[in-house]
C-alpha cells in the first residue's frame, strides 16, 4: 500500500514539475519585461503620477481578487469533477460559474461608477490639475476588471486541467504588448498618464479575448449553454462567497493600507510602496506559480479519498513554495540598495526597507499556500476563511491606529507582519479539525526544518557579503553564495531522508 501511494505521488508531483516548469517560464517573462516597464514608466511619467496611478487604478483593482478568488472556487469543482471522472457535472459547473461572474461582474461596474467614482474624487489627494487624468485612468481600471471577472471560468479550467502551457503561450504576446506600451508611450503626445491607463486596459482586453478564445476550442464544457440550477447555484455562490471573503481580505488589507499611507504621507510614499508591491509580485510569483500548479493534485487526491497522497504531496508542497520564495527574498534583501539603484536609477523614498518588509510579509505567507488548496479541497472552507480572514482583516483598523499615533510609513508593514504570524497559526488548527491535520507533525516536518535551513542560508551569506567587494560583483557572490546554501541546507537538513531518496532518484531518472 506504501508503495503505491509513493507510486502514485512519485507520478504526480513530475506532473508538478512540468507545470511548474511552464509557469516559470511564463513567470520569468512576465517578471522581466514588468521590472523594465517600471523602470521607464516611472522616469517618463515622475514618482508624482506614478504615485497617483498606483493608488487611483488602486481603488479599483481591490475589486480585481474576484477574478483570482472565483477562478480558485470555480477550479476546486472543476477539479472535484475530473478526480471524479463526471463530464456532465463538469459542464453544468462550467455553465453556472460564467451566469454567476458575469453577474458579480454587473455588481462591480455599479459599485464602481457610484461609490468608487465618488471615492475617487472626492476623498483622495490628487493635485487639481491631475483629475482629468486620474479619472480616465479609473475608468480604464474598471473596464479592465470587467473583463478578468467574466474570464475567471476560463482559467479555472485551465488549471483543472494542469495544461499550463498555455499561460506561457498568452504570456508571450502579453511581453510583446507591454514591450510596445514602454516604447510608445514617449512618442504619445496627449497626457502619458492617460494613455498609459488605456494602453494597459488594451493589453488586459487582448489577453482576456485570447484565454476565452483557447479554452472556447480546447475544452468542451467551455462552450457555454443556458443552464440553471437552483441547488447547485446556492452552492456554488456559499462557496465562492467565502472564498471571495478570503480573497477580499487581502486585497483591501493591502489597498486601504495605500489609501492610508496617501491621506497621511504624500503620493512619494505610493510610489515607494507601489515598487515595493511589484517587487514582490515579482518574487512571490514564484511560489505561487508552484501553488497553481500543485492545487489540483491535492484536491484530485482528496476527491478520490487518498488522504496519506494528499498529506505526503501537502508537506512536500510547503517546503516547495518556501524555498521557491526564500531562494530570490535572500539574495534580493541583502542587497536591495544596489539591485533598487541598478534598477530604477532614482529610487524613491522608502523604497528599499517597504520592498524588504514586503518580501520578508509574503515569505510568512508562502509556506502556507498547500495548506490553503487543502482547505478548498474539503468544500468546507467557512471557518476557515472567518477565522483567517478575520485576523488579516485587523492590519486596516491596527495600521490606522499607528499611522494616527504618529508611526513612520513602515509602521504598517510591522503590523502586517504580526498579522501574517498570527494567521499562520490560525491556519494549521484549523486545518487540524477539517482534516485530521496534526499540529505538532506539521511543525517538526516543515516548520523547524525549514526555519534551520534558512538560517544556515542567512548566516553565509552575511558572512560573504562582509568579505565580498561592492556592485555588481558582489551581487553575484551573494546570489551564488545564498542558492548554493539554501540548496545544501534544505536538501540535508529539511527533507526527510525518503523525500532525499526521492530527490535523488529523480536525478538519476533525468540522465
Amino acid at each position: 500500500m506504501k508503495e503505491k501511494i509513493q507510486d502514485k505521488t512519485s507520478s504526480s508531483t513530475r506532473r508538478i514539475a512540468k507545470n511548474t516548469l511552464m509557469l516559470y517560464f511564463r513567470q520569468i517573462l512576465i517578471m522581466v519585461v514588468s521590472l523594465y516597464t517600471v523602470r521607464v514608466v516611472l522616469n517618463t511619467l515622475g514618482a508624482e503620477d506614478y504615485g497617483i496611478y498606483n493608488v487611483v487604478a488602486g481603488v479599483v483593482t481591490m475589486f480585481s481578487f474576484l477574478s483570482g478568488a472565483m477562478a480558485t472556487a470555480s477550479q476546486r469543482y472543476f477539479s472535484f469533477a475530473l478526480g471524479q471522472d463526471d463530464e456532465s457535472q463538469l459542464r453544468r459547473y462550467f455553465s453556472m460559474s460564467l451566469t454567476i461572474y458575469c453577474m458579480i461582474a454587473l455588481v462591480v461596474v455599479v459599485i464602481a461608477e457610484t461609490f468608487g467614482l465618488w471615492f475617487v474624487g472626492s476623498r483622495l489627494v490628487i493635485p487639481a490639475e491631475r483629475e482629468h487624468a486620474a479619472f480616465w485612468v479609473y475608468q480604464a481600471s474598471v473596464f479592465s476588471t470587467v473583463c478578468t471577472i467574466v474570464t475567471a471560468p476560463f482559467m479555472a479550467s485551465i488549471i483543472a486541467h494542469e495544461d499550463m502551457n498555455i499561460y506561457a503561450y498568452v504570456s508571450v504576446v502579453e511581453v510583446l504588448l507591454k514591450l510596445g506600451i514602454v516604447f510608445l508611450l514617449p512618442l504619445f503626445p496627449a497626457d502619458k498618464l492617460v494613455v498609459y491607463g488605456l494602453l494597459t486596459a488594451g493589453v488586459v482586453f487582448v489577453n482576456t479575448a485570447m484565454y476565452r478564445g483557447i479554452c472556447a476550442r480546447r475544452y468542451a464544457e467551455c462552450r457555454f449553454s443556458l443552464f440553471w440550477d437552483k441547488g447547485l447555484f446556492k452552492e456554488l455562490v456559499s462557496y465562492t462567497g467565502w472564498n471571495l471573503f478570503g480573497a477580499s481580505v487581502g486585497v483591501f488589507k493591502n489597498q486601504l493600507v495605500n489609501v492610508m499611507l496617501n491621506q497621511f504621507f504624500s503620493p512619494v510614499v505610493n510610489a515607494a510602496r507601489g515598487i515595493a508591491s511589484q517587487v514582490n509580485g515579482a518574487v512571490n510569483s514564484f511560489s505561487q506559480g508552484f501553488s497553481t500548479a500543485v492545487r489540483p493534485q491535492i484536491i484530485k487526491s482528496y476527491a478520490g479519498g487518498n488522504k496519506e497522497e494528499m498529506l505526503a504531496l501537502m508537506y512536500r508542497s510547503c517546503k516547495a513554495t518556501f524555498f521557491l520564495m526564500y531562494v530570490f527574498t535572500l539574495p534580493l534583501s541583502l542587497e536591495m540598495p544596489y539591485v533598487l539603484g541598478l534598477w530604477l536609477g532614482n529610487v524613491p523614498e522608502y523604497a528599499v526597507l517597504f520592498t524588504r518588509l514586503a518580501l520578508l510579509d509574503a515569505l510568512i505567507d508562502s509556506v502556507s499556500y498547500p495548506l490553503m488548496a487543502a482547505a478548498q479541497a474539503t468544500g468546507r472552507i467557512g471557518l476557515y476563511q472567518s477565522v483567517v480572514g478575520g485576523v488579516l482583516l485587523l492590519n486596516a483598523p491596527v495600521s490606522y491606529l499607528v499611522l494616527k499615533l504618529g508611526a513612520p510609513p513602515y509602521g504598517v508593514f510591522a503590523v502586517a507582519i504580526g498579522c501574517a504570524i498570527i494567521a499562520a497559526i490560525a491556519r494549521l488548527l484549523i486545518l487540524k479539525s477539517l482534516i485530521g491535520f496534526s499540529v505538532v507533525g506539521f511543525s517538526s516536518k516543515v516548520i523547524v526544518p525549514v526555519a534551520t535551513a534558512s538560517l544556515v542560508a542567512l548566516a553565509i551569506s552575511l558572512v560573504c557579503i562582509r568579505v565580498g567587494g561592492q556592485g555588481f560583483l558582489r551581487l553575484c557572490g551573494t546570489t551564488v553564495a545564498s542558492v548554493l546554501s539554501l540548496g545544501l541546507g534544505g536538501f540535508f537538513i529539511a527533507l526527510t531522508k525518503d523525500e532525499r531518496k526521492w530527490v535523488l532518484s529523480l536525478v538519476k531518472r533525468r540522465r
